[in-house]
């Protein structure tokens, strides 16, 4: 099944909202609810395995409030306990972390369905526009689902990663304009660049020293 087939399955469309058995009332949430650098701070900022890769675990998480100012949607306070938001960092991450374009469109398809998220159609000023209903006590994981869909399929499944860096398990998304990027920061494109030029004099010196003893 084709990466746009997944991501626009119609079946999603024709579920209830409910929760707990409880049908509740839609919330709608545009597109452009949670900007994509929100979400990277999100995952980066609330994700275990950047949190653990940077050494921070035992560190108190950020203030929910920057997420949260980040908006473009306004949510109740509760949208941005630690609890929520290091469940959704984690639920994102799987997406960033694979390189299969296939994957990526089942994971995705698979957090639509798991956050009760669906699609609707909207009239707005005599025109129709396109929007995401869901559950109010799930608006932030739909934003940052909806968001990362609209990643997916423009400009494309193959601009998200995770860093390449040592020590370092932050995703990120690849705004470049060859899309070769493989690290989160030039901070850790230039760690990586120092420890390379490190291990070639090392290696060099090597060389060279058996070299005067043969």
């Amino acid at each position: 099944m084709s990466l746009m087939t997944l991501l626009t399955n119609d079946s999603l469309c024709k579920r209830p909202l409910t929760r707990l058995g409880v049908t509740l009332s839609p919330m709608r949430i545009p597109q452009d609810a949670m900007p994509i650098s929100v979400l990277v701070a999100l995952v980066n900022g609330w994700g275990t395995t950047p949190r653990r890769e940077a050494g921070e675990s035992g560190l108190p998480l950020p203030d929910g409030g920057s997420i949260a100012a980040g908006m473009a949607l306004a949510l109740p306070g509760e949208a941005f306990e630690e609890r929520r938001l290091r469940r959704l960092a984690d639920a994102l991450y799987p997406v960033f972390a694979t390189d299969e374009p296939d994957l990526r469109a089942t994971q995705l398809t698979s957090l639509l369905s798991r956050f009760d998220i669906r699609p609707a159609v909207v009239a707005t000023a005599g025109s129709l526009e396109e929007v995401w209903e869901v559950s109010d006590i799930e608006a932030l994981s739909a934003a940052a689902v909806v968001t990362l869909r609209g990643q997916l399929l423009e400009p494309g499944p193959d601009r998200l990663g995770t860093c390449a860096g040592a020590r370092c398990g932050d995703v990120y998304v690849d705004a470049s304009p060859a899309g070769h990027r493989r690290f989160c920061s030039l901070i850790c494109q230039n760690r990586a660049r120092v420890a390379a030029f490190r291990r070639r004099r090392h290696a060099a010196k090597s060389v060279a020293s058996q070299s005067m003893k043969a």
